[in-house]
């Protein structure tokens, strides 16, 4: 991801000049959080022979057919709010949903374990949940689209 993060930089043309804070604050990478942008996700994810479909959040997720068949539609990444630490820190935070054998799975870092659904309806309602809360979601594509 590091290498992926430093060739956007050069790429980028509106590239900002070194300052002393570009140590921790990289055009597409947190030091001190260890997050990266979108960018930095869906080039990792092309490079997979993956393809990437932000979804409309003014669309339901009954937009989305999460019964694709898994040689199809790989899964979720979400983006969501997050308030650490008594209030105190707001930043965002990376969820991704994976069908793996017909299951779909809550693959959340914060979890103590992935959280099956055992339905697609409640893959539905989590994807309704999120996007009425000011999360974003991006479709996974197993094939890129032409």
């Amino acid at each position: 991801m590091n290498a992926i993060s430093e060739r956007l930089a050069l790429e980028d043309s509106n590239s900002e000049t070194w300052t002393p804070l570009s140590v921790l604050f990289k055009p597409h990478h947190n030091v001190l959080t260890g997050n990266y942008d979108i960018n930095v996700l869906i080039a990792a994810l092309e490079e997979k022979g993956k393809s990437v479909v932000w979804h409309d959040h003014r669309k339901g997720a009954s937009s989305i057919d999460v019964d694709a068949p898994e040689d199809v539609l790989m899964g979720f990444v979400i983006n969501v709010a997050v308030t650490r630490f008594a209030g105190i820190w707001r930043s965002r935070h990376w969820i991704a949903l994976r069908k793996i054998d017909g299951v779909w799975y809550n693959l959340d870092s914060d979890l103590t374990a992935p959280q099956p659904f055992f339905d697609t309806d409640k893959v539905r309602e989590f994807l309704d949940s999120t996007l009425a809360h000011g999360g974003e979601v991006l479709i996974v594509m197993n094939e890129k689209q032409s």
